[in-house]
């Protein structure tokens, strides 16, 4: 079944954010664009590669009014000590939601059962708190920031000109499509 405009369910986690411990819930993600970005485990090896190549690219994000949430079932205490102890994880600024209880991962319909570990999911959630894209990915298959930054900036744009579409690798500036009757079988 899919999960676009799905609403994202009440919810309430500890996050790491700087070294420092937060609460966040839904009511931080609504009024703005968000990125649930989800990945299996603290201390592995893909992971820490995904979560820097999002922090180099988060100041975009932001001037973008949107805000990075990484989330994994390990707990804030885990993300704290990732971050004292990885040189590529003690630069990340955003939060690391810590899910322990799997609430997020099930309401994403990313969790492992047998495994008590996300899958690789990306979701884009507008500022109605509905998801617009999501992906998922096997594994052992890491993400790029560049290309989920690519997607924030066309649901933004489809979200602002609602007559307008955008077609494939579509960029700022770059054509849009106005859907209409004239257009079935001409592109």
């Amino acid at each position: 079944m899919s999960m676009i405009n799905k609403e994202v369910s009440d919810f309430s986690v500890q996050a790491c954010v700087n070294g420092e411990f937060k609460t966040v819930t839904k009511a931080d993600i609504m009024g703005k664009w968000s990125i649930f970005f989800f990945y299996p485990a603290d201390f592995t090896f893909v992971c820490p590669t995904e979560l820097e190549d999002l922090q180099n690219k988060y100041a975009d994000f932001q001037k973008e009014g949107c805000e990075i949430y990484s989330v994994s079932c390990d707990s804030h205490f885990v993300h704290k000590a990732w971050q004292d102890h990885s040189e590529k994880i003690g630069k990340i600024t955003y939060p690391m939601l810590a899910d322990p209880t799997h609430a997020l991962a099930r309401d994403f319909e990313v969790l492992i059962e047998a495994d008590g570990m996300a899958e690789r999911g990306s979701f884009i959630v507008n500022p109605e708190g509905k998801i617009v894209v999501y992906e998922v990915n096997a594994g052992g298959v890491g993400r790029n920031a560049d290309e989920l930054y690519r997607r924030l900036l066309a649901c933004q744009f489809v979200a602002d000109h609602g007559d307008q579409v955008c077609p494939a690798k579509w960029q700022p500036g770059a054509e849009t499509l106005k859907p209409s009757l004239d257009l079935v079988g001409a592109l």
